[in-house]
């Protein structure tokens, strides 16, 4: 068994994939997606309807890792529940500086939600965050750690 993707639901899921290969090193990973057919009716439950869209590569994984599966509807999805109400919140990306990706991010039309923060923990280090969203809204957490320099070794 093993973790396989996520999915995200775009208005253009063209510019949105941009967005996550220039901010956060995201790779496409070919065929671009342009499904449809009574099979995707069946899976679906949606009449006519049609999906196209990539997967992304997340960094920090080989060929074999876990995707982002960026996608767009033609047909409306009224009627399909919506995934904001309850369940997954955000996704997040381990960075080297917060403050940097926050800075790329922002000049390619994402927004910060709140501020960046540091926390120390006792046994993790030092960690830096930031919640910020993508061009369509979705939230992402900015995250960074520094671990705690091992005083037994001097």
């Amino acid at each position: 068994m093993r973790y396989a993707h996520t999915n995200l639901i775009a208005k253009n899921w063209r510019s949105l994939s941009l967005f996550y290969q220039k901010v956060f090193e995201c790779k496409p990973v070919p065929p671009e997606r342009n499904l449809k057919g009574a099979w995707l009716e069946r899976l679906t439950g949606m009449p006519d309807v049609h999906i196209v869209g990539e997967h992304l590569r997340l960094p920090g994984y080989d060929d074999a890792g876990p995707t982002l599966e960026i996608f767009s509807y033609d047909t409306s999805t009224s009627g399909v529940p919506k995934l904001n109400l309850h369940g997954f919140s955000h996704i997040a990306f381990e960075v080297e500086s917060v403050a940097d990706t926050v800075k790329l991010l922002l000049s390619e039309g994402g927004e910060l939600v709140g501020e960046i923060v540091s926390r120390e923990y006792d046994t993790l280090g030092t960690g830096t965050f930031a919640y910020a969203k993508d061009p369509e809204g979705n939230i992402i957490e900015v995250q960074s750690w520094k671990k705690h320099k091992d005083s037994s070794a001097e």
